[in-house]
């Protein structure tokens, strides 16, 4: 196992990224003050990081720094946006500070609701990630709202959720995952279904409307929404549908300067900030977004860092209510008279259980009225392993262990075959 010191200067960067199936790279800090994606690196304590991880470590002040194990594309850069993510976090900082004293002279106040926006693999998910840390180590709880259903950062894939942030993000792990709020969209491109996504983006800025109005500290500490990369056409109406919904403050264009004037141009009542992106930022092929959603899913049964042990049983076929959301577009020769032609796009369909449910992943609901599944949020995921119709069971993977709730289970496009 190779192992390589690095000295880094005040404002500069050690960026590095892990490859090969097994290989584990392990960071030691020697000395100096250092952090990666805001979250601060204790001195001396070992963080592993596997296949996959794109690593920047970043100091204020100078740093050593121990690698051990192999790495891809490792290098020092001098020039990084740091400088002006942080003087972004200064900014909401006052306007959490001017909440803050509002609430506490009775007024209607809240923290600033910032939504991130730019196009595919400039870092949204990164940025939001420092902004919440720098949050958090300023001693406020924001909410942090995933909307990128394609990454699914805070259940799987196909899903939009929401955490509040009370401590910063773990380095290996990422955010606690304690009590998320999270629907199942089930795709994982909103172009699927625009009219659900556009349903699901409203519930969920209901629902954290309801939870600042009544958490004064929640209140003051703002919210922090991170968004899809598709910002074109529709994309580009499903970003405006957003910030409505949410009423958000501030928008933070990354990297795209077309993007900044329309919403400047289209929104003049939002504040828009133009961003751009880190030099670290690594653009991934379709392969590689298969194979992180793939690995998504897997911590999600089996964990990263803190190994879970999920569970594996058989499900009668004829016990379970099984549903689909959305069904084929009619011609509009075929509809009905007073039937909108978005109708079916909402539309809720009984499935008969079959072999074909093999691999998909199924939502597990907190409802038993099939006409609440539009608004209601869900309990959680599992994964149809193998179905076996001839004894008319299906054998499930499973966070919690048997039996299911009885509740609907809800069919979404996103698969996953279990390897472990």
């Amino acid at each position: 196992m190779s192992e390589r010191d690095y000295t880094l200067e005040p404002d500069s960067e050690l960026r590095f990224e892990v490859e090969g199936k097994k290989e584990v790279v392990v960071l030691n800090l020697l000395k100096g003050k250092a952090e990666i994606f805001g979250t601060e690196i204790t001195p001396e304590k070992p963080y592993s990081f596997h296949s996959g991880a794109k690593v920047a470590v970043f100091t204020w002040h100078g740093c050593s720094i121990k690698l051990k194990g192999n790495t891809e594309g490792t290098y020092i850069a001098k020039e990084t946006p740091m400088v002006m993510y942080l003087n972004t976090h200064a900014c909401l900082e006052r306007l959490r500070k001017q909440a803050d004293e509002g609430l506490a002279k009775g007024e209607e106040a809240r923290g600033p609701v910032t939504m991130i926006v730019g196009p595919t693999d400039v870092g949204k998910s990164t940025l939001c990630r420092i902004l919440l840390n720098y949050a958090v180590r300023m001693q406020r709880r924001p909410l942090f709202v995933d909307l990128d259903i394609g990454q699914g950062a805070i259940a799987i894939p196909g899903s939009i959720g929401a955490v509040l942030v009370e401590r910063a993000a773990s380095i290996d792990e990422g955010f606690s995952q304690e009590a998320p709020l999270v629907y199942n969209f089930g795709h994982i491109a909103p172009n699927s279904n625009m009219t659900l996504y556009n349903i699901l983006v409203s519930r969920m800025a209901q629902t954290v409307q309801e939870k600042i109005v009544s958490n004064r500290k929640v209140a003051a500490s703002g919210v922090v929404i991170n968004t899809c990369g598709w910002v074109k056409d529709d994309g580009y109406r499903s970003l405006t549908h957003v910030a409505q919904s949410f009423e958000v403050d501030i928008i933070i264009v990354l990297d795209q300067e077309r993007l900044y004037n329309e919403l400047v141009q289209d929104i003049p009542f939002i504040k828009v900030v133009f961003l751009p992106k880190s030099g670290g930022v690594v653009e991934r092929t379709r392969a590689m977004r298969i194979s992180a959603r793939d690995d998504r899913i897997r911590d999600y049964f089996y964990g990263i860092k803190t190994k879970y042990h999920p569970h594996s049983f058989d499900v009668r076929l004829n016990s379970v209510q099984i549903y689909k959301i959305g069904a084929p577009a009619l011609p509009d020769s075929c509809m009905p008279a007073d039937m909108k032609m978005d109708d079916h796009m909402t539309k809720l369909v009984k499935i008969d259980p079959s072999g074909k449910l093999q691999h998909h992943m199924l939502a597990v609901t907190l409802t038993t009225d099939p006409e609440d599944l539009l608004a209601t949020n869900v309990a959680g995921f599992i994964c149809v392993v193998d179905v076996d119709e001839e004894a008319g069971t299906m054998k499930v993977l499973s966070p919690q262990p048997k039996p299911l709730p009885d509740t609907i289970l809800i069919l979404t496009e996103v698969q996953y075959m279990d390897s472990n």
